[in-house]
């Protein structure tokens, strides 16, 4: 009895060590959204832009509850009023600039620096309604960042990327990245972020790469076949911006962290561009009306491409939130949320 107990115990644990590959999987359909986008569409033009509020909570329902793994959806839990007062804020704000710009020239140019300068805050009161407003299996995200270090990755990092003709700016990059993962959590768990300013480095270099091995193509073509240099230039540059999403995509899944539980994602070059161009293809012939199904075609391929590797049980987050609820009582004012 007892070896059959130790063997027990010995296969729970190997169990709940074992890696558990749980890939993403968006169930939208282009006809069925086109639906929601169309009477979103002319609801919000037939009362002036009021109804985008609504639309914006349908919308992201739609692919927040379409959007699986480890069989369960997540859920988007704001209200249309909260993001409409902040909208009317918003509004009223810029309309008081305006305002002032015409009676007080000198005073506005003082209140555009103040506005210039609530940039971080706003992105990070936009980030926190967005991940507070986020669930998966009844817990909710939070996001806890700061506003000095929103500062540093909106205009520090970027300005020094700048002014040191671009070597700094794949630095830039991993600080934005990293800030914004590293002051997310889910429940009580905090993400994690392993990417290393090599790794970005080494993405920027081939692509710099690929556009010196463009110039170098274009300039041949040049001496025999300039009518076809256009094209190529084109193609050339899609290339590299495919290769710069999907690559840069790829490594912020697979260097986020979730307790034990890590991500991979496989977006593939040629894959992701055959996307793009079908869907700007229909797009274009459609004139806009293929954009609801282009959304769901890109939604369906990146959710294809992302696996989450959980190790052990997913319920360990629902038993550390119960234990911790005490610890997120906070109440923010909804007036302060720019969720809109």
């Amino acid at each position: 009895m007892t070896s059959l107990d130790d063997n027990l115990t010995s296969d729970s644990v190997h169990s709940k060590d074992d890696i558990r590959a749980l890939p993403f999987e968006f169930r939208g359909d282009g006809t069925e959204y086109f639906k929601i986008w169309i009477v979103n569409v002319l609801l919000t033009i037939a009362t002036l832009g009021i109804y985008s509020a609504w639309a914006k909570v349908r919308n992201n329902r739609y692919f927040y509850s379409n959007t699986f793994v480890d069989g369960s959806s997540f859920s988007y839990l704001a209200q249309p009023m909260q993001i409409l007062k902040s909208r009317i804020i918003a509004v009223l704000v810029l309309i008081a600039l305006i305002v002032i710009s015409a009676l007080a020239p000198t005073l506005s140019v003082l209140l555009f620096i103040v506005l210039y300068l609530s940039f971080p805050f706003i992105f990070m009161k936009a980030r926190a309604f967005q991940l507070r407003h986020t669930s998966y299996k009844n817990i909710q995200f939070r996001f806890k960042g700061d506003y000095a270090g929103a500062f540093s990755v909106i205009f520090l990092w970027p300005v020094l990327g700048l002014i040191s003709l671009g070597i700094l700016y794949p630095m830039a990059i991993l600080k934005f990245n990293k800030y914004v993962v590293e002051n997310s959590s889910y429940g009580t768990t905090t993400f994690k972020f392993s990417a290393t300013y090599k790794d970005y480095l080494t993405i920027f270099i081939c692509a710099i790469g690929l556009g010196l091995a463009t110039a170098i193509l274009v300039a041949l073509l040049g001496l025999g076949l300039p009518s076809l240099a256009p094209i190529v230039v084109i193609i050339m540059y899609l290339v590299i911006f495919v290769y710069i999403v999907t690559s840069t995509t790829n490594l912020f899944y697979s260097a986020s962290t979730l307790s034990e539980h890590g991500f991979t994602c496989d977006m593939k070059i040629a894959e992701y561009a055959k996307v793009l161009c079908i869907n700007f293809f229909l797009i274009v012939v459609t004139l806009g009306l293929y954009l609801p199904a282009a959304k769901v075609r890109i939604a369906k391929y990146t959710a294809s491409c992302l696996t989450l590797n959980a190790k052990g049980s997913l319920d360990d987050f629902a038993a550390a939130e119960q234990e911790n609820v005490s610890a997120f009582g906070e109440q923010f004012g909804e007036v302060m949320d720019f969720g809109g």
